[in-house]
C-alpha cells in the first residue's frame, strides 16, 4: 500500500511577515521558510502508518520553485521513501495545486492522499477537497486520527460539540489537522541520509496540466491598526459608544 503525501513550503510559524512597500506581495527575502506546519502531521502520520505495517511506501510531493527542495530532504528525512518535485515559478492557488496533484495520484496510484489541511500562509482550506472531487475519491478533512484497515480506512475528525468517526474505502483523501499527532524531531543524521534518496523532478509542462484562469494578486496590504480601548463609566455610556461605532 502507498501513501503521497503533499508538502508546502511556507514563512515559518515563528516569524511576523511584512508586506511589500509596493504592495505586490510578502517580502520573504532572507526569511525562514519551513514545512507547513499542517503538512508535517500528514508527513509523520504516514510514517507512522508505515512503522505500524499498514502501508509500505511513502512519496512526499511540492509544488513551487527550486527551493522547495529543502522541505523535501525534510519529508525524507522523516522517513518518506522518495519525493516529486513539480517545478514552476508560477503563483499557483488550490484550484491549480489540486489539478496537478490530481495528474501525480493517476500515475502514482496511491491507496492514501494525506494534505495538510491548510496553509498558513494563504488559509485557503481547499486543496484537499478540490482533490478528492476531482479524483471522485471519498475525502475526511481535519483528521484528528486515522486507523487503516486492509481495503477501508477509519478517520477520527472533531466537530462542533464532539467527534466524528468515518469510514472511508480506499483510495481516500485525508487532510491533517495539528491534533493528529506530534511531528518527530529531524535529526542532522538523517538529514544527510535523505540526500541519497530520490528526488524526481517534473515540470507543469510535463503532467499536461492547464492552470490558466487561476487566482492572481493584485495587491497586499497590511490589516488598518487596531485602535486603544478606552474606558467607560457606566452602562449606558458604553451602550452609547458602541451604537457610534456600529453606526460608523
Amino acid at each position: 500500500m502507498k501513501a503521497l503525501v503533499a508538502v508546502k513550503r511556507v514563512v515559518d510559524f515563528n516569524v511576523k511577515v511584512r508586506v511589500k512597500a509596493d504592495g505586490s506581495g510578502l517580502d520573504i527575502g532572507n526569511v525562514k521558510m519551513s514545512m507547513n506546519p499542517f503538512d508535517e502531521c500528514a508527513i509523520e502520520e504516514a510514517v507512522r502508518l508505515k512503522e505500524a505495517s499498514k502501508i509500505n511506501e511513502i512519496v512526499a510531493v511540492s509544488l513551487g520553485e527550486k527551493k522547495c527542495e529543502d522541505v523535501l530532504r525534510t519529508a525524507l528525512a522523516m522517513g518518506a521513501d522518495r519525493a516529486i518535485h513539480v517545478e514552476t515559478e508560477e503563483e499557483l492557488d488550490s484550484r491549480a495545486v489540486s489539478k496537478i496533484l490530481q495528474k501525480i495520484v493517476e500515475k502514482e496510484q496511491p491507496q492514501i492522499i494525506l494534505l495538510g489541511k491548510q496553509a498558513i500562509d494563504d488559509d485557503a482550506n481547499q486543496t484537499a477537497q478540490r482533490l478528492a472531487a476531482l479524483l471522485n475519491a471519498p475525502q475526511a478533512t481535519f483528521a484528528s486520527k486515522v486507523e487503516v484497515n486492509n481495503d477501508e480506512v477509519l478517520v477520527t475528525r472533531e466537530i462542533d460539540g464532539g467527534v466524528e468517526k468515518l469510514a472511508l474505502k480506499l483510495p481516500a483523501v485525508i487532510s491533517a489537522d495539528l491534533r493528529l499527532n506530534e511531528p518527530r524531531f529531524v535529526k542532522l543524521p538523517n538529514l544527510m541520509a535523505a540526500k541519497k534518496k530520490t528526488l524526481e523532478k517534473q515540470s507543469i509542462e510535463d503532467l499536461n496540466v492547464d492552470i490558466s484562469g487561476s487566482l492572481k494578486t493584485v495587491s497586499v496590504a497590511e490589516p488598518k491598526a487596531r485602535q486603544a480601548g478606552v474606558k467607560v463609566a457606566n452602562v449606558s455610556e458604553l451602550i452609547e459608544k458602541l451604537a457610534a461605532a456600529n453606526a460608523i
